[in-house]
Formats: C-alpha cells, structure tokens, sequence
C-alpha cells in the first residue's frame, strides 16, 4: 500500500535540512560565549537588516507585535489619537493600536490585492488621525507611493506592517524603508523566521531609533535611570544568531517562492470558482502566502463551501489555512466600535471565501501539482448544494 504524506501550509524542516549545519554552529557559538541578552551577535544583525531594507537604523524586540507597539509609542500616539489600518490582518495590529491607549479607524480593502483600499483612505481622515497603519498582507505590498503621498498632505505618520512581507518590494525599494516606520515579525512561519519569536522596527531617524530603544528597555538609556514607561522587548543573541544566517538565504527563498507563485497562476489559470491572487503593480511580493478566493456557485453559503473545499483537501492530504475567518471589526474585543455586519462589505467577502494554500520554497512541483488536482476534485464534488 502506497502511503501518501501530507503537503503542510509550511515546512520548516525541509528548511533546516538545507541550513541546519550553519544555523546549529551559530546558536552553539552565542551559548558557548555566555552572552545571552544584547551583545555583539544583536548589534551586528541589526546593522545587517538595516542595510538590507535599506534604512540607517534597526531596532531588534521580540516580536513583530511589539514592533508596531513601540513604534506607536515612539510618537507619542495615545490616548484621543485615531490610527486608521484594515480590518482583514491579524488581531496584531489593531491591538497595538488599542494597547497604545488610541482608537483603531477600519478601511475597507481592495477585492484584487486584499490590502487597504486607498481611494476610502481620506474620507477615514480626521482631526483626531495621527498615523496610518498599512499591512503589505500576504507578502503582497501595498501601493506605498499613493500612501505616503496622501500622508504627507495630512502630515501623518506611517507606520507599515511588514510582518508577512520581509523582502518585499514597492517600485525597487524594500517594504520598511519607505514609510516612517517599517514593523517585522521574525515568527517562525514568516519568510525569515528565528527559531521562536522575534522582530524588528526600521528607521532612517536615529533619534527615533534611541526612542525605541529606550521604550524597548524599560523606558531607560541609562541602566537603572527610567524616563519613560517602556516594556522588556529584547531581541535575544539565538535568535539574532539564527536571523544572520537565515538572511543570506532570504533572497533566494523569495526568489524561489515566486516561482512557487507563478506554478500556481497557471495550473489554477482556468480553474472554474477559483479567483487568484494578484500582486500590486508596482509591487514584489514576498508570498508569505498563496490565497485564492473559492467563489461558491450560486445558493451555497461562501463559508460553508470554503470549509467544505478545505475539508476535502485535508482528505487526501493537502493543508490549507484560513487568514482570516473573522474580521477584526466583527471581533468581539471590537463591539464596542460599533461596526456591525456590512460596515467593511469587501473585507466580509473575503473573509468567507480565502483559503491559503501551501506555499513554501522547498515545495516540488509534483506537490503543487498534487495540491491543484485535488482542489479541482473538491470543487467538482461541492458544485450544489448538499
């Protein structure tokens, strides 16, 4: 009996197959030398991603969530302030946005590129607005030239969550380089992930960058002098160990999930129910993820399907993911923002219709071949109602 293993969403392993050596010899160099917190190994990888996005500064933290938090932070944005962002992202960033002590303002997306819809960005604008919160959502960046644009005529602050979308690009330039801030996540599923959590805020302000670092260590730049509230939000030596050896890799596993990208655009060209995603023109995306849009034939709830697809999927052994099921103005922490059902009317489609499909470097083609017959399969199988 033929047994046939499951394609992942992601597969990590493969990954360090190919770098473990390297990654292995650099976690046992930092605990040979007993410095765990801060250092040398830190410094240099900040100095690393700063040159590879292209900004002066880099500040590591732990996570990509308290990048935009200290970011936030860093501005004074708080209390009375409004910062406007999408409502189709992870609860991340919405949440720093509360967390800061502001109020998150909702923007509906685009259908083509599920990021923010810039022609409702101005009519989100008020007195109150002091930034703009953008997410280059799946990889796929947003157009950052019509963004800063419209920021700079309101004198607004950018602050681009960057989490899904390292190495992407927006006419030539990285994301992170071109906003006033650019927030990463170094989460193990990212496209340069570590080895547990981590993340980093890019700037070309070096104030701004002492600020950060400030807020990121207990709101001190003197150790036992505290100026301010800050937060412990360190980016360790293992994992900054980890990310120096990753980050030479990063180039090229985005080169290869780009061709991943492209298998997929034709094998699912003309796929009936099926509408693919398409990157921004102008924009390099980083395909952190492959998400289709299942669209259910007429009198099938598009949820319903979705799920029915996945779970036929999972059958014969193909994962898939679901970002997001739930919009963050339809959350239950949101309620009292008062947005009910049809407030965002794109972003609730979407919601009932994304699913992700594997996408990862190492994945073979036969894979992807197997991942797209049984899509064709489960959609054959859920054309009417049940």
């Amino acid at each position: 009996m033929n047994v046939v293993s499951n394609i992942p969403p992601l597969d990590l392993k493969r990954q360090y197959q190919a770098i473990g050596a390297d990654v292995s010899a650099a976690v046992l160099e930092v605990l040979a030398s007993g410095a765990y917190i801060g250092g040398s190994v830190v410094r240099d990888f900040e100095q690393q991603f700063a040159s590879y996005v292209g900004t002066t500064e880099c500040v590591g933290c732990n996570s990509g969530t308290d990048a935009l938090y200290l970011a936030l932070r860093a501005m004074k944005i708080g209390a009375g302030d409004e910062v406007i962002t999408t409502p189709f992202t992870f609860i991340a960033t919405a949440e720093t946005i509360s967390e800061a002590g502001a109020k998150p303002v909702f923007v509906d997306i685009d259908l083509a590129t599920f990021n923010l819809d810039l022609s409702q960005l101005a009519a989100a604008i008020t007195p109150r607005t002091r930034a703009i919160m953008p997410v280059h959502l799946f990889g796929n960046p947003l157009d950052l030239t019509k963004l800063m644009s419209i920021a700079t005529q309101h004198n607004l602050i950018v602050i681009e969550d960057c989490a899904q979308a390292t190495g992407a690009k927006w006419n030539g330039k990285q994301v992170g380089s071109i906003g006033h801030f650019g927030c990463f996540s170094f989460f193990p599923t990212k496209n340069l992930g570590a080895c547990g959590d981590g993340g980093a805020i890019t700037v070309n302000d070096p104030a701004l960058a002492a600020d950060l670092r400030m807020y990121r260590e207990h709101g001190s730049r003197q150790r036992y002098y505290h100026e301010a509230i800050g937060v412990n939000s360190r980016l360790d030596a293992i994992q900054a160990a980890v990310l120096q050896v990753k980050l030479q890799h990063l180039d090229r596993w985005n080169q290869q999930r780009a061709k991943v990208a492209a298998i997929y655009q034709e094998l699912l060209a003309n796929v009936p129910n099926i509408i693919t995603p398409q990157a921004t023109p102008g924009g390099e995306s980083a395909w952190n993820q492959y998400t289709i849009r299942l669209v259910a034939p007429a009198g099938i709830d598009a949820a319903a399907y979705r799920d029915r697809v996945r779970a036929s999927l999972l059958e014969v052994g193909v994962i898939s993911m679901i970002y997001y099921p739930l919009p963050l103005h339809l959350q239950e922490v949101y309620r009292d923002l008062h947005l009910p059902i049809g407030s965002f009317p794109n972003t609730e489609l979407v919601s009932h219709q994304v699913l992700s499909i594997p996408m990862f470097p190492e994945i073979t083609f036969d894979e992807q071949q197997r991942v797209v017959y049984a899509l064709k399969d489960a959609i054959a199988a859920h054309h009417t109602p049940e």
